[in-house]
């Protein structure tokens, strides 16, 4: 496995139970401009960053999702390093994903985009992926 691991902090998502008030406050009030947007979860940019902060209703955890080139060959490698598996790698719509601890308890979500970045229509409804 090449070093380092992590690339870089992909997104943060929140919670927010209703879908629309938390776009109306991440964007009317907050000012971050929505880049795309699902049924249940919406993305926002970050002006000085390419990292976005994703509102989402399914889950109400907050999250950081961190990137690596591919999430299959770093849960064998971080494994090996005393990581444990949380949540098997899966597919997601871009790519792949997984939830590791490290041996303190600390909890990570790796993603890769393995299968493309996502694709929007004019309204920035999402409408599948993008290949790299």
């Amino acid at each position: 496995m090449r070093l380092p691991v992590i690339k870089k902090v992909d997104c943060v998502q929140f919670y927010v139970s209703n879908l629309e008030q938390g776009i109306k406050l991440y964007r009317d009030v907050l000012g971050q401009k929505m880049s795309w947007r699902t049924d249940d979860s919406a993305g926002f940019l970050m002006p000085d960053s390419d990292a976005e902060i994703v509102i989402q209703t399914s889950r109400k955890e907050q999250e950081t999702d961190l990137l690596v080139d591919s999430v299959d060959s770093s849960v064998k490698y971080l494994m090996d390093a005393g990581f444990t598996v949380v949540v098997s790698a899966f597919d997601i719509q871009v790519g792949r994903c997984a939830v590791l601890e490290d041996p303190w308890g600390n909890r990570m979500v790796l993603l890769d985009l393995s299968k493309g970045k996502l694709a929007t229509d004019m309204t920035g409804r999402v409408v599948g992926t993008v290949e790299l």
